[in-house]
């Protein structure tokens, strides 16, 4: 079982192959790690407040919150109780529960489509708001999948200022898996 009282850091690549499930179960191939008060392409970096109170929670929950007023975005909190962190899920292949999860992304053109980005991710799982502080291993679980053979790094996709910058390397994808979403980079 992975340690999420650990950096996110450590957490992050741990997590590729494991399969996230709700009643769609999703293999992960793409996240990102963010290191709170250290970090400035983080939610936390500036401190708690309203939208980031989750970040502060204990770890092994989710941090559930809207991108651009359209999509749930999930990160699993990291680092002990009142230390934010956490690992954004960026990516997967829906494994399981495909007619769910096609229903969910009706504009999703292939499965490969389904779960291909974080907004993406989140709407094929079914979250929304109501997820924030849920646990895992209750409503959301997550099961040992299989280890990658090639992990990649680089910067996190779409994050502007220094948080997208080379310096900040916290992207962890599975080498040449179809399902890990293209990169691009964050505007000033």
């Amino acid at each position: 079982m992975i340690d999420f009282s650990a950096d996110p850091l450590q957490v992050a690549p741990r997590l590729l192959g494991a399969v996230i499930a709700t009643d769609v179960a999703i293999r992960l191939t793409e996240v990102e790690a963010y290191r709170g008060s250290e970090d400035p392409g983080s939610h936390a970096f500036s401190g708690p407040t309203k939208r980031n109170a989750s970040m502060f929670g204990p770890p092994g929950h989710l941090y559930c919150y809207l991108s651009y007023g359209i999509h749930w975005n999930a990160n699993i909190v990291c680092w002990p109780e009142d230390r934010a962190g956490g690992v954004l899920l960026r990516a997967g292949e829906v494994i399981a529960g495909h007619e769910l999860a096609r229903e969910r992304r009706a504009k999703a053109r292939t499965d490969r489509d389904l779960a291909r980005g974080p907004g993406r991710l989140g709407q094929a799982l079914g979250l929304n708001g109501s997820w924030d502080g849920a646990t895992i291993g209750e409503s959301i679980t997550l099961s040992a999948g299989w280890e990658p053979q090639e992990i990649c790094t680089g910067p996190r996709v779409g994050v502007s200022g220094p948080g997208g910058s080379e310096e900040y390397p916290f992207r962890f994808w599975i080498a040449n898996d179809r399902y890990v979403s293209p990169y691009r980079k964050g505007k000033l």
